[in-house]
Formats: structure tokens, sequence, C-alpha cells
């Protein structure tokens, strides 16, 4: 379970809050869904809870621990708005070993099933594959980190209305395996979700329904 209790954060180059007394409870199993428009610190956000922004004010808990940015670093996956854009393998094998001093074939074909792309030629290179492909092949990268937090900020962007569906399906599925929180400034995409949905405005969460 993550838990934020109060956290406040405030970019050293600007003199607006962004973060403002977040308080969050996120149990496994149970999705979090954080709505909010251009510029509302979504992303802030998921950089904060991942250990890549440091709060100034607030801990956050992770099964009841309290923890520090490194910890939070080797616990959570992030997969950023346009992950695609930063590939830097030349092919799909280099892009998954990126960062891996041993990672076996079968860890990888792991990471591959799960997200629909077991069948690929990992010869190709990542630029040749769709849209879709592409970013299941993103979220692929982060699991083979064995994430006990998988983040992902604006999952659906660009991508065609019928690979959105197909993106979301997947968040689903790996939902049920370990804690996922998207953030998304269209949260009506995820309805029909058993999950908890939120509003970020004014650097404070608001429950909402959607």
């Amino acid at each position: 379970m993550l838990e934020l209790k109060k956290v406040q954060y405030h970019p050293p180059t600007s003199d607006k809050i962004v973060l403002s007394d977040i308080n969050l409870l996120a149990p496994k199993g149970n999705p979090i869904i954080i709505g909010g428009s251009s510029g509302s610190g979504k992303t802030t956000l998921i950089e904060v809870i991942s250990g890549l922004s440091k709060p100034q004010k607030g801990s956050i808990y992770w099964e009841k621990q309290k923890t520090k940015a490194k910890q939070r670093r080797s616990i959570c996956g992030i997969v950023f708005q346009f992950p695609e854009r930063h590939f830097l393998g030349l092919t799909i094998n280099q892009e998954l070993r990126l960062g891996h001093r041993r990672l076996s074939g079968e860890q990888q074909a792991s990471a591959l099933r799960k997200v629909g792309l077991h069948k690929l030629d990992l010869k190709k290179a990542p630029e040749k594959l769709s849209g879709g492909e592409q970013r299941r092949l993103s979220i692929a990268v982060q699991l083979l980190r064995t994430p006990r937090i998988l983040l992902l900020d604006e999952p659906t962007a660009g991508l065609d209305w019928s690979v959105r569906g197909e993106i979301i399906d997947l968040l689903f599925q790996l939902s049920k395996e370990q804690l996922l929180i998207v953030v998304t400034h269209e949260p009506e995409l995820f309805q029909g979700w058993e999950a908890s949905s939120y509003q970020i405005e004014g650097g404070r969460l608001h429950p909402i329904k959607i």
C-alpha cells in the first residue's frame, strides 16, 4: 500500500506551489486514476511518488514504512508521455536489455507476453513498430524492472481510438498484479474500471466519479 501524507512540492524555479497538502491512500489491487488539465501538477505528482523529485513537506509511505526518494526509485516503474520518443536501443532486444547486467531470455519473454508482444522479431528496430506496439514496448521495459508501483503519464496520448482501447485493457490487466497509478487529462477513458478516481486542481486532489 502506498500512502501520501500532506505532500507539498514547490519548484525552486517557480513562485507557485504545484502540489499542496496531497493526501492519497492507494492499496494494491485498486488502480488510481488522476485527472487534471495541462499544468495542473499531474506529472509532478508521479515524479514525486517515483522519487525523481523530492517534496519540501510531507511524507510518503510504502507498506506502512516511511520512504526516501532512493527507495521509491527502486520500487517504481514510470512510463512518461510519448516514451517511444526516448528509445535508445537499435533493436527491440537492445531496448529491453538497457540498464540490465543480466537478463534471462525467459524474463524478457515474460515481459513481452504480458504486453502482448511475444511474437515480435527482437531484431526489429523500435521505430519500425506501430504506435500501439511502441507504447506496449515502453511498458514492457518498465516491467522488466519488476516495479511494485507502475506509474503512467498520459498512456493513451497520441494513439488512435482503436489502439487506446487496447492499451486501456492492457493496463487494467496489469493493475491486478501490482499497484497502478495513471494520470491523464481524459479520465473518462477509464470509465468502467473499479478504481479510485481523483481530479488534481489548485495543487490538491479531489475525489471524483468517472
